[in-house]
């Protein structure tokens, strides 16, 4: 293969981005998610942990598929966790995805690891942003680090190396359709 189509990445090398996909627009999972395929596909080993999803979705059924290379633990409950007060069993949800995240981060492990929902959780401070930054910047090298959610704290921003915010313009949504098995969930 010709050198200017080789991976920019290779396991082991150096440090992988820490990068964002927030914002109020459809997407931010999909992005990631796509991610993680692509790396999947290249022979990486890819992590996703998602924060604020329990309902039984597509990628937790097609996850085991791609196993191992594929690991995906959701953490969250069906329904809507309340962020500005959370249920005592919602916040004991967060800190045990934080603290698997945090092992999950530092193991070294895997070449990405994605965090999904987890920017809302960081706005909201149920997870004190200095510790997680700390944590994110401790990565081991060759991981990349992709978080996703609404409402990315500033701080975080500022320390990544790649931010993507998605704007909504026009959605089925507003036109009464609802969430479809297979597409959004």
């Amino acid at each position: 293969m010709p050198a200017d189509h080789e991976p920019s990445f290779k396991p082991g090398g150096g440090r992988g981005p820490l990068l964002i996909y927030t914002g109020d627009g459809k997407g931010k999972t999909t992005a990631a998610l796509g991610e993680a395929l692509r790396a999947v596909g290249r022979g990486l080993r890819v992590c996703v942990l998602q924060f604020l999803k329990g309902r039984q979705t597509g990628e937790i059924l097609a996850a085991p598929r791609l196993a191992p290379d594929l690991t995906l633990v959701s953490l969250g409950r069906p329904g809507r966790m309340n962020l500005k007060a959370p249920a005592p069993a919602d916040l004991a949800r967060v800190q045990g995805g934080w603290e698997l995240a945090r092992r999950t981060i530092a193991s070294g492990d895997y070449d990405l690891v994605v965090l999904d929902e987890i920017n809302p959780v960081l706005d909201a401070g149920l997870i004190p942003l200095e510790e997680a930054l700390a944590a994110f910047q401790a990565r081991p090298p060759g991981m990349t680090l992709i978080l996703t959610g609404r409402r990315a704290p500033a701080g975080l921003m500022a320390a990544a190396q790649g931010v993507t915010e998605m704007h909504p313009v026009r959605h089925y949504f507003q036109a009464g359709l609802r969430a479809r098995r297979g597409i959004e969930w």
